[in-house]
């Protein structure tokens, strides 16, 4: 090793000195570890003689703060530019702003989560939302689990222990991650007793396949495929008669529950909450995080003699929601008391609702800050969104995007680059181009892009 790389190597600044010049709002180990990083980088390039150059404290700084701010953790902000509203990868539904209060105050401070203020004794979390949902759906309890796998599960776990389960074939359906209703059945202690065919499921198969093994009839509502042409299932007041004519429960999978119509956004029709529950169902369960546009939880509503068994399956304790999820949950719901208010403020409902001029106005105003990058080609196209989440798999919601291609750049190094940013930024490739789809980009989040771009294209 030459005397200069010797003495660039011992110009360095130590990591103890580096430390005390850190503000102190980054964690300790964060910036040491980073700073930890950013020498043995130096030391690296020096040794490989791609830098020969003394290297100054204050550089080295700046390059420890840059990386701090770019990577501070590892679960970041990213703005969704693929189209997709309920995007699973990214997150699902974006909390609205106005929920952001309530959880500040109730996630940085003590809080009433399991105490009752009326009578100062020890509470239920569980009560909290039980006023709300019942304005929502008219049911007469609620119970909220981590998601709606977990609430499926607690559901079967606690009616349907070593008891026979009726299913329609055409309803076990995997609801993501290689998750399989069959196996959330059996992971319960039941026993799956499959009635019917694949297309073609008729009341009197539900009749014949029952005995006095059986425990419970579950629907399961399949969001995320659909069946067409020859296909025939039984009305769900008619199975919620036969259910109760046996003495057993009808539980109900909506999966990505709905408490509003969707139809005025030119959706086909998909029962709310408050329909089924309306035609007899004594159970559902339904998700958080998807077309509720809340925090991701398993919601259970429905009959009280069957939410109060849950309450006391050992089960919930592994499965229950904290006070984040359950302060988030409320606010969200709180929101729907005003159909028009939850429209524009629950982000995913808002962004389903925008209509193709909207779309077409927002990448018109993201153009024009691009167009002026040097290097960089900006364009308009009209193309498709998905709503996503295993919701509407069949619909596309017409939208324009913001397509981009560099001079320099393929699509791939574009695409990674952009995906590399301080806030990272996650498009879709199309025709050798990079797409923005502005139904999924906030109006907040231009200047995000525009600094990116900028930056890349230097």
């Amino acid at each position: 090793m030459s005397k200069e790389i010797q003495q660039i190597l011992a110009n360095l600044p130590s990591v103890d000195t580096l430390l005390k010049q850190i503000d102190s709002n980054y964690p300790h180990g964060k910036a040491k570890e980073t700073i930890q990083q950013v020498l043995a980088a130096l030391r690296k390039e020096v040794v490989a003689g791609t830098r020969q150059t003394m290297i100054d404290q204050a550089a080295v700084l700046a390059l420890v703060h840059k990386q701090l701010e770019e990577k501070q953790f590892s679960l970041r902000q990213v703005v969704n530019g693929t189209g997709t509203v309920i995007h699973t990868n990214l997150g699902r539904s974006s909390l609205s702003p106005k929920v952001q209060e309530q959880l500040l105050a109730t996630s940085f401070h003590y809080s009433n989560l399991e105490f009752d203020l009326e009578n100062g004794k020890r509470g239920s979390r569980y009560s909290h939302l039980v006023s709300i949902v019942k304005k929502l759906t008219g049911a007469e309890d609620v119970l909220v689990v981590n998601n709606n796998a977990a609430a499926v599960l607690l559901v079967l776990s606690t009616l349907t222990q070593e008891k026979e389960v009726l299913v329609s074939r055409g309803e076990l359906v995997e609801i993501g991650g290689a998750f399989r209703i069959p196996d959330v059945i059996t992971s319960s202690g039941g026993k799956i007793v499959e009635v019917g065919t694949t297309n073609k499921t008729h009341l009197i198969d539900y009749e014949r396949a029952l005995t006095e093994e059986t425990g419970a009839v579950l629907k399961v509502h399949t969001s995320n495929y659909r069946i067409v042409g020859f296909t025939e299932s039984p009305e769900l007041s008619d199975l919620a008669e036969l259910a109760h004519q046996h003495h057993l429960p009808l539980i109900n999978d909506l999966g990505s529950g709905l408490l509003l119509d969707m139809r005025p956004f030119g959706l086909p029709y998909e029962p709310t909450v408050k329909e089924v529950l309306d035609q007899g169902c004594d159970i559902v369960t339904f998700s958080g995080d998807k077309l509720l546009g809340g925090p991701q939880a398993g919601i259970i509503v429905g009959k009280s003699e069957y939410i109060e068994k849950m309450k006391k399956n050992q089960l919930l304790r592994a499965l229950r929601i904290d006070k984040m999820t359950l302060s988030a949950l409320e606010a969200t719901l709180s929101l729907y008391l005003d159909e028009k208010e939850a429209v524009e403020a629950v982000p995913t409902l808002h962004m389903i609702g925008l209509s193709e001029s909207e779309c077409l106005d927002k990448a018109n105003e993201l153009a024009e800050r691009l167009r002026p990058i040097s290097g960089l080609n900006v364009a308009i196209e009209k193309d498709s969104s998905k709503i996503g989440g295993g919701s509407y798999p069949e619909h596309l919601l017409p939208t324009y995007a913001v397509v981009l291609s560099g001079e320099h750049f393929s699509a791939d190094a574009l695409q990674e680059k952009l995906r590399l940013s301080a806030t990272p930024i996650i498009t879709r490739i199309k025709n050798d181009c990079n797409f923005l789809d502005l139904r999924t980009i906030a109006p907040e989040e231009y200047s995000l892009i525009q600094e990116s771009l900028q930056e890349i294209f230097l």
